[in-house]
Formats: structure tokens, sequence, C-alpha cells
């Protein structure tokens, strides 16, 4: 395997990144006026804010966050850091990934599955548990310089955010306030993809349509186009707004919300101009973690639609195949 940005620059697409028709994300005219909701954490009517999240976690499944505690600056630098791990060369980022001998730190292009691809994908990422730091921090890269002090501080601070952010969730859905505050919640990542810029952006994608198999993901995407959420049968583009974050609820939430929330299904396109990079925290539950509705959320009027399940399995099937049987089989109920 060799990283994407070692070689992508040599002006053309290989044939294992073009995509077959029905996956290409085609001409990329997205519909005008549509957008996912904005919500400004520092507004005065806690109620409100509920209300606003509640809503846009079941129409769209996404919104951006503004005015949510994390510095400005913090941002900048995170972003900065993860910019300059991407532009170090492959070998300087393969010596950085081999710090801990259980493989915790992962390297890796296209997706986790690259050598039993039929085709890949246009990303290289970086990913690390973060939590708790210290035992973690001792296995991330070093370089470029400051990356552990930077991205240690922004994990606490997304940490802190992400716990605001279920919190309001639970409020709203009517569940005890620290419902999450357990194996639910407890192995986030970080994971820093990187997209350079693709010759033929028609022809293939950085990411597929997919749901993310966690609880809630906030991301930091700096201010190049590329995430697109599907609603309605469209593909809506999901621009920058300066130091804002993305939320997405992730499928574990739609089933704990027992379908009350939308775990939003989503795909990254590339450009040929800009080199994009993201940062992404994704709150996960540990591997032994039971996840089903919550027992607060079903009742005679509102019986389950899913069924317990252990999260390591879900990851097992999910990652076989993100469409095949062996996940619906998993975790829906039989309606015979």
């Amino acid at each position: 395997m060799e990283l994407l940005s070692n070689w992508c620059s040599n002006g053309s697409l290989p044939e294992s990144y073009v995509l077959p028709p029905e996956a290409r994300p085609g001409n990329l005219i997205v519909p005008r006026g549509k957008s996912i909701p904005v919500i400004d954490l520092q507004g005065n009517d806690r109620n409100e804010t509920i209300l606003q999240i509640l809503k846009a976690g079941k129409e769209f499944g996404f919104f951006q966050i503004i005015n949510h505690g994390v510095s400005k600056d913090l941002m900048d630098e995170t972003m900065k850091v993860a910019e300059e791990f991407h532009a170090m060369s492959g070998l300087d980022k393969e010596r950085e990934c081999l710090k801990d001998p259980n493989g915790s730190c992962k390297l890796y292009t296209s997706s986790y599955t690259y050598p039993r691809e039929e085709f890949h994908l246009w990303r290289d990422a970086l990913t690390h548990p973060c939590r708790p730091l210290d035992q973690h921090i001792q296995f991330w890269p070093e370089n470029p310089t400051g990356y552990r002090e930077v991205v240690g501080e922004y994990s606490v601070e997304l940490w802190k955010l992400s716990c605001r952010i279920l919190e309001l969730l639970c409020e709203g859905l009517g569940l005890s306030i620290n419902y999450f505050s357990n194996e639910l919640s407890e192995a986030p990542k970080i994971m820093i993809n990187h997209y350079p810029p693709c010759p033929e952006p028609s022809l293939t994608l950085g990411l597929r349509k997919h749901r993310d198999p966690n609880i809630i993901t906030i991301l930091h995407q700096g201010q190049i186009n590329g995430l697109q959420v599907f609603k309605d049968g469209l593909w809506i583009a999901v621009q920058p707004l300066p130091h804002a974050f993305v939320v997405n609820i992730g499928y574990l939430l739609q089933i704990i919300s027992n379908g009350k929330l939308k775990g939003a299904e989503h795909r990254v396109v590339t450009n040929s101009r800009d080199a994009r990079t993201t940062v992404s925290f994704f709150v996960y539950p540990s591997d032994e973690c039971l996840i089903g509705p919550a027992k607060a959320l079903v009742n005679a009027s509102n019986p389950a639609i899913y069924k317990p399940f252990k999260y390591a399995d879900f990851v097992i099937a999910s990652y076989v195949n993100p469409d095949n049987e062996a996940l619906e089989d998993l975790i829906y109920k039989s309606t015979a």
C-alpha cells in the first residue's frame, strides 16, 4: 500500500479509482438554497436550542454549530498540524505511526480494507484513540512539532463539547442527562482525513455514501467544500462556515433513539484545485457495549424497531459490506 499523497500529482486518475457509473458523483451540481441547519450554542434559551438540535437531528441528521466554546486559535492550530502531518513524506508519516506495538495509531489510504477493495477512494487517513489521553498520547505522532500538545488539547475540548451536545440531545429525547456517560462513549477517536487535488473529480469520491458507525461525529472541515448530505433524494453540500463545527448523528444514536433521530447518509467529493484536510472527533462505544433502543423510548405505542446487539458484532458486519443483509439481520427486529 502506498499513500495517495505520495504519487497523486502525476496528473492522471488510475483505473482502480474510477468508480462504476452508478457510484460516481457526476457533475457535482447540487441544488441551490438547500443547506443544513446552523445552531448557535450561545443562544439565550436552552429549551429553544434543544428543540433546534432535535429538529435538525430528525430531519437532516446533520447540523452546524457556532459559538460552541472551542477557541478559534485552537481550531486553527489543530488544522495547521493536521495539514503539516499530511505534507510530510510517506516514510516519515509511517514512522510516526509505528510507536504502539498494538497498532492503535493507524495510517492508511482509501479505507481499512484497501487490499480487498475493487475500487479505491481518493483519500489518506490518520486515526488514533484519544481517551484516556494519558494512556494514548505517547503513541501519537511526535511530528510535526507540537502535534501531541495541540491535538491533545483539542481532543480534551472536543470531548467536553461532545458531552454537552449529548446532554442536550438526552434532554430533548427525555433520557437521563448522563445516559451516554458510560461505555456508550468510552472510546472516542480522532481521524484526520486528507483529500489531495484530484484530476477527475466526477469519476471518484473521497468517501462513498455511508452512515458513521458511532454515536456522534464532530467535524472540523476547514474552508474547502467536499462534504455532502443525502436528503430527499438529493445531495446537499455542507458549506464551510468559519470556525463552525459540523455535527452528525451516528447510526448507533439512530438505533438508541429508536429511529427518532436520523443517522444520515453522506459522502465526500473531491476537487481538482485544492487539497482538503479535515479533523473528525468520533464518539464510539466500547467493543463489548450492548447497543439497542433506550428503554425510556420504547412502549406499546412505540415498539422497538431494533434489537440489542454487541458493538463489536456491528463493526464486523459493517466492514464486510455496509449494505449487506448481515447488518440488517443484526440490528432490525423481525416483522414476520
